[in-house]
């Protein structure tokens, strides 16, 4: 099932250690990178650590919602301003940034004036594109309209509200600072004086949660005519409280089975309401995908700033520490010159097609086999295709044409038996809506033992 995840601290994507190139490489080879156009500012500041959360946060107190003077968050933000000037460039001249996406935590806690301080020095490092996307997580009860308004004012044009449920017993139940009515009062502010292009979170399968109350949920969200919406599916993590108190398919958290009722029902009810399913937990209105997020699934580069960010430059991932000193330590290492957060331009071929794999398989438009195989190995394509075989019987893997169109099972299996095509016809796999996506990490683990064996 897909999962609750930041994308600061993907596992798929990194490990949670200082920079350090993979260490399983076994065929290397050079790679030419284009400068990242992105960047992730991690802003780790809430008012308390909800119980299904094991994200780098800095609680600041369940009171905390007036922040303008916290000492906290000043002393934060210029340590962070510090790491971004500090970084190093491979790249004689930057691109302009075209996205930015503030996370969190709860980047709302941060006054503007600390927001704009950052974006000057993104600007002033890497240039920011005239119509940059710039987007902001939220929290119900943590801004008003005057907040939404000078962020506006900042050229933030993208919000994201993290509602996670519309019932009161399941909020309190994750230990999520605000109620309903703040709920409802955000999407007020929002729509009165935010941007067009806002998205909103839930969460399925939670303590407690039944098919009515989700579906609940999704209705109401759907009133509520966010731009873009994102469903993820409770992981619980062995160090929250969550994971000290509940066993995963076990009551109060709902089973296996119904968790996969609540994906369907979600793809189903988004799907009714026009909301088009281009990533396994992104939804969105036609031309309101999120380019930030599009980033990650294009395999593109992106840098990270903050606590426990991760960056993706010059085939390297890695992340920063996730305790505070540890990262203000990293930090004055980067200013002495003693890390060098570039990569190497050295990287395992493997460990690249398996990023591209899955990383496409996650959209809607899955895995390009013609441009797969150009860059890596035909062979592979060949295999893969044919591991899939059951699956492409089965209606979890789709077989398209060179225009997208899904083509038949006698089709696919004809295409493969002919292994001088090149994939000119059969151009295209995709893990169909909503089984296939299922069965996403089954049928990514399969593509690994094929690319990796």
């Amino acid at each position: 099932m897909p999962k609750v995840e930041s994308l600061c601290t993907m596992t798929n994507f990194c490990a949670h250690i200082t920079p350090t190139v993979r260490e399983n490489a076994s065929t290397k080879t050079p790679i030419t990178t284009n400068p990242p156009a992105s960047a992730y500012i991690h802003l780790p500041f809430c008012r308390k650590r909800c119980h299904y959360c094991d994200f780098p946060i800095v609680a600041l107190g369940s009171s905390s919602s007036q922040t303008d003077d916290d000492p906290r968050i000043q002393h934060y933000v210029e340590l962070l301003c510090r790491e971004i000037n500090a970084t190093k460039s491979e790249f004689q001249t930057n691109q302009p940034l075209e996205t930015v996406f503030f996370g969190g935590g709860t980047p709302s806690l941060v006054p503007p004036r600390l927001v704009s301080l950052i974006l000057d020095v993104l600007r002033s490092k890497f240039g920011l594109a005239k119509d940059a996307e710039i987007s902001i997580e939220m929290d119900p009860g943590t801004f008003d309209a005057k907040k939404m308004e000078d962020l506006m004012k900042l050229d933030v044009n993208r919000v994201s509200l993290g509602v996670q449920a519309f019932q009161e017993e399941l909020l309190k139940a994750c230990g999520r600072a605000h109620g309903v009515d703040e709920v409802y009062e955000a999407i007020e502010i929002i729509k009165s004086c935010g941007p067009k292009n806002w998205s909103m979170d839930l969460i399925s399968s939670l303590p407690h949660q039944t098919a009515s109350m989700w579906e609940e949920s999704l209705r109401l969200t759907i009133e509520a005519q966010p731009t873009h919406v994102s469903v993820y599916d409770l992981q619980v993590e062995e160090d929250t409280k969550f994971g000290i108190l509940y066993k995963p398919g076990e009551f109060p958290l709902p089973s296996d089975t119904d968790s996969a009722g609540f994906y369907r029902m979600a793809s189903r009810a988004l799907a009714e309401g026009g909301y088009s399913h281009y990533e396994i937990s992104s939804y969105c209105k036609s031309s309101f995908e999120c380019k930030h997020n599009s980033t990650y699934w294009k395999n593109n580069p992106f840098y990270g700033f903050g606590l426990g960010a991760a960056s993706y430059l010059g085939g390297l991932r890695f992340s920063r520490p996730r305790k505070l000193k540890e990262y203000t330590n990293y930090v004055q290492n980067l200013e002495k010159g003693l890390l060098d957060c570039r990569g190497n331009n050295d990287v395992d071929v493997k460990d690249m097609a398996m990023d591209v794999v899955m990383l496409s398989l996650r959209t809607s438009s899955g895995l390009d086999l013609q441009s797969f195989g150009k860059v890596y190995d035909g062979r592979l394509v060949h295999e893969l295709c044919r591991a899939y075989q059951p699956y492409i019987k089965s209606g979890h893997v789709v077989c398209l044409d060179e225009q997208r169109r899904a083509l038949t099972v006698d089709e696919c299996n004809g295409l493969l038996l002919r292994k001088e095509d090149n994939f000119t016809r059969l151009r295209h796999i995709r893990l169909s809506d909503p089984d296939g996506f299922l069965l996403s990490n089954e049928l990514i683990s399969l593509a690994f033992r094929v690319l990796s064996p």
